[in-house]
């Protein structure tokens, strides 16, 4: 039996405050029905971060999976870009 293939999104972490837990915003551009014109849509993921490693700002690669808990069906995959720090 083979497994479907899994949606892959990048977004933009605005929450790090969660134990594991992250909220990744993603940014997507879709026509208007009527209007034709292109309109910027956003959707906010709550993604497991196994290892705590993103930080807010990071910009991250999130897979679907199975749930997780009441909010969470994504996981980080990868860390695309780390956040500008301020020591």
């Amino acid at each position: 039996m083979t497994r479907g293939k899994r949606k892959e999104r990048i977004g933009v972490v605005i929450s790090d405050k969660m134990d594991k837990t992250r909220v990744v915003l993603v940014e997507r551009l879709a026509q208007h029905p009527k209007y034709k014109k292109y309109v910027k849509k956003r959707s906010k993921f709550y993604v497991h971060d196994e290892k705590n490693e993103s930080r807010e700002g990071d910009v991250v690669r999130i897979m679907e999976t199975r749930p997780l808990s009441k909010l969470k069906r994504w996981r980080l995959v990868e860390i695309i870009r780390k956040a500008e720090r301020e020591e």
